[in-house]
């Protein structure tokens, strides 16, 4: 018969071993995996996060993404230009924006010399993030499976983009 304190030492044994698995397939955020590129605008840490909310400093200068669903971005209709929060650089066109159902800001092409693209290999898998060409701010992944006529979706953190309406 197992008593009480056993039970328990069992479930705090289980919970440290899951903690433990977890922190193998989490990564730190990809400070450390910035890209070898000189760009236009550069800032310190202290800097950028003078000039960002924390959770813009979270996406754009350490790579992290936003909740599914949390922009308002992703219901924006009007005609206009998406620029990057951290520099301003005009990225995206609403004309190349598209419903993807993912919960982010979508589009199916950049303007042109807007964006850089990086080879991501963490969390266990290939993607290809985007960059601002100004400032390396993180917007987001591109992936292949978007609507003509590039077949291309550019999920983009709507936190990293400001919005313009022409």
């Amino acid at each position: 018969m197992m008593s009480r304190r056993n039970t328990l030492l069992g479930i705090g044994a289980v919970s440290a071993a899951i903690a433990g698995l977890r922190s193998l397939f989490t990564t730190a955020p990809a400070q450390a995996a910035q890209p070898a590129h000189t760009f236009e605008v550069t800032r310190t840490a202290a800097e950028w996060q003078k000039l960002l909310t924390p959770e813009q400093f979270q996406v754009l200068r350490q790579a992290g993404t936003e909740r599914p669903g949390s922009s308002p971005l992703n219901k924006e209709k009007r005609a206009g230009t998406f620029t990057c929060a951290g520099c301003a650089l005009p990225l995206f066109s609403s004309k190349t924006k598209f419903e993807s159902g993912t919960g982010w800001p979508s589009f199916w092409q950049p303007l042109d010399k807007a964006v850089l693209e990086e080879t991501d290999t963490t969390l266990f898998m290939k993607r290809v993030e985007v960059l601002c060409r100004r400032c390396g701010g993180h917007l987001g992944h591109v992936f292949d499976d978007g609507p003509k006529p590039t077949g291309l979706r550019y999920c983009m953190n709507g936190v990293s983009l400001n919005f313009t309406s022409a």
